[in-house]
């Protein structure tokens, strides 16, 4: 939070300097100035409400631009890139209604808080265990856009290399462990409104939990099922 006011308060000075010179330039450049300091309040704002829930602490820094700014009152502010939580430098999309015209500046997210990494080394095809994994504070938004950042993301599936003790936990190190195995013998589920049955088969491929599989059953029709656990799949309907 200290952070936060700490960029707030940057932002606002640096504006503020920007709006003293148009000061001493004139009046319409001193108006051109206090504009200009309010789309930069509303970038910041627009950044710091997508940036929000992305870590313990946020500081959003929005690098004024060396142009001057057109009055926009109503600006349509976005991100070129679209992202669920922005974070480190990113570049910000402005439309105004004068112009119809986009503005683009420059700004930067830093981002405080937890992710995971490895406590001990882990083998190829090891499945991750809770005693493994080290939950490590710092700046997320100098990690791999893949990073792990909630433990129970890792915990129960599969190393797909080696990994060392102190590595970055990223998604791609990862995979669903197999709980069925190609020509084992499974018991698929159909479930629909108010009925449930269940009928037994053989998979035709391995999986984990969430895959979808495709399944022979004993009259030779083949499914497409969804695994849920050790040796079983549903059908939905």
């Amino acid at each position: 939070m200290l952070r936060h006011r700490r960029s707030l308060c940057r932002l606002r000075h640096a504006a503020r300097l920007l709006a003293m010179a148009l000061l001493l330039a004139g009046p319409s450049h001193a108006a051109a100035g206090a504009e200009a300091e309010a789309l930069l309040a509303k970038v910041h704002d627009f950044l710091s409400e997508r940036a929000a829930g992305s870590g313990d602490e946020i500081a959003v820094e929005v690098h004024p631009p060396r142009a001057a700014l057109p009055a926009c009152p109503e600006p349509d502010i976005f991100l070129p890139r679209a992202a669920n939580r922005p974070v480190g430098r990113v570049s910000v999309g402005v439309r105004c209604d004068a112009d119809n015209r986009v503005r683009y500046l420059q700004a930067e997210i830093l981002v405080t808080g937890r992710y995971v990494a490895l406590a001990r080394d882990v083998r190829a095809g090891e499945t991750i265990r809770p005693e493994a994994l080290a939950e490590v504070a710092g700046r997320l938004d100098r990690l791999p856009r893949q990073a792990v950042l909630d433990p129970d993301r890792a915990i129960g599936q599969q190393a797909t290399r080696h990994l060392a003790a102190g590595q970055t936990l990223q998604r791609y190190h990862l995979r669903p462990r197999p709980l069925i195995q190609r020509g084992q013998q499974v018991v698929i589920e159909a479930r629909g409104a108010g009925f449930r049955v269940t009928r037994s088969g053989e998979a035709l491929g391995a999986g984990g939990k969430g895959e979808r599989l495709r399944v022979r059953l004993a009259d030779r029709e083949i499914l497409e099922a969804r695994v849920v656990g050790e040796g079983r799949l549903v059908v939905d309907f």
